[in-house]
């Protein structure tokens, strides 16, 4: 069985499930979710993204959108139904603080094969390479695959 962590921000949507969940043809795959939301700390360059994007209502309205943890986890869940739905094993957990020393953990806990980071773009940290993936590369010790999230 084939071993991934899956880092997501958000729902999975049936789009981002079929994705994942079909990379490796029929070999089985067991899933360990970290739900990471984006945070205060990434207002400033989720409002810049969204300018970079075209979508000047958003980067208005960004502080509007006030996520509680209750909504992360409702997030998590919905998504894990979903992978399980499909016949994979899934399992995971809300990651509030430090989501790249818990990703490097259960790496090494769970002997995972590969990373998979499912996000919406975030132009600049990508153009600085301080989004996930890029700082995962460094630290897990697998290979890391960005992928990016569908809008539906």
């Amino acid at each position: 069985m084939f071993k991934t962590v899956l880092m997501i921000e958000k729902a999975l949507s049936d789009a981002d499930v079929e994705l994942v969940t079909t990379l490796h043809g029929e070999e089985k795959v067991s899933f360990v979710v970290l739900m990471q939301p984006r945070g205060k700390q990434d207002e400033l360059l989720r409002a810049l993204d969204d300018v970079a994007l075209g979508h000047l209502d958003k980067a208005v309205h960004e502080h509007d959108e006030d996520e509680q943890p209750t909504l992360a986890g409702e997030s998590l869940e919905h998504s894990l139904r979903h992978l399980r739905a499909t016949g994979a094993e899934a399992v995971g957990q809300v990651v509030e603080e430090h989501p790249l020393d818990r990703l490097r953990a259960v790496v090494e806990e769970t002997g995972a094969d590969e990373v998979l980071v499912l996000t919406s773009p975030h132009f600049v940290e990508e153009f600085f390479h301080r989004d996930w993936a890029s700082r995962a590369r460094h630290q897990v010790g697998v290979p890391v695959l960005k992928l990016f999230a569908s809008d539906s």
